[in-house]
């Protein structure tokens, strides 16, 4: 499945021609927006079609109801989520040193949690699984999988069974936070949550699949933003040292800034 692909079962036809793509895109992503503002139940086809800027009966071609909506929605959560995961799951992301890795996979998430479809499908799992017809527990079984493949990876000599309540345990609580800091209005608030779970997944996991002692000496420190080495001194807070970006002028302390 591709894309910009769709069960037969949710769509009265499928869209052949880039244009009808293009349409069942925007009905998608307005369809998002409107569930996020008034609530799935209170939403109606009317509402979807206003925001996509289309007539009510074009989106009637494609979807016969508000369900058939929603449910290609999760089809398409899913398959950004595996692309997510395929992207990640390599040799060049698996063998960075930890909080490099663990900096990747958590912009990741964040970027596809960015997308319209996926935050209001993520925030409806956790609120009203009883509207998914495609997405169930086994979503969340084949992210703790991921991850343990990942750890195992990481370090061979780790027992699978470890493996894997090491991947539960931070898959339900990176969870947990997410649909915290997807649920706020307040931006920067959101951003400090997310940052919380790369420093929270990083202390958890440093003992079990940490860098190797040898990959800890003469490392360069860089910026977490933009990965630039050239960095300038800017204070203590809280008795941290600060530092500010030469290249992206942007600032943070020495607890979350990368070494490579």
């Amino acid at each position: 499945m591709t894309a910009n692909s769709y069960s037969s079962s949710h769509l009265r036809r499928q869209p052949k021609q880039q244009r009808g793509k293009d349409r069942v895109d925007k009905i998608l992503n307005a369809a998002a927006e409107v569930f996020d503002q008034v609530g799935y139940k209170t939403a109606t086809t009317h509402q979807i079609a206003a925001k996509a800027g289309t007539a009510v009966g074009s989106l009637y071609q494609f979807f016969p109801n508000k369900a058939a909506i929603f449910n290609a929605m999760e089809l398409r959560h899913i398959e950004r989520v595996k692309t997510f995961w395929s992207t990640l799951n390599t040799p060049e992301v698996v063998q960075l040193p930890l909080r490099q890795m663990m900096h990747q996979l958590i912009t990741a998430a964040v970027e596809l949690f960015e997308h319209p479809v996926s935050r209001i499908i993520f925030i409806q799992f956790y609120t009203s699984q009883d509207m998914f017809q495609s997405i169930d527990e086994s979503m969340t079984q084949e992210a703790i999988n991921f991850l343990a493949n990942i750890l195992q990876q990481r370090n061979p000599s780790l027992p699978e069974d470890q493996c894997n309540l090491l991947a539960e345990v931070c898959v339900h609580s990176s969870n947990a936070v997410t649909l915290s800091a997807l649920r706020t209005n307040d931006v920067g608030h959101r951003q400090r949550l997310t940052e919380q779970i790369e420093n929270l997944l990083t202390s958890y996991l440093e003992p079990y699949v940490g860098d190797p002692l040898s990959q800890n000496v003469m490392k360069v420190m860089i910026c977490p933003h933009c990965q630039s080495d050239r960095l300038s001194k800017n204070g203590k807070r809280r008795n941290q040292q600060c530092y500010v970006c030469k290249d992206c002028r942007k600032q943070f302390v020495e607890s979350v800034m990368l070494k490579r």
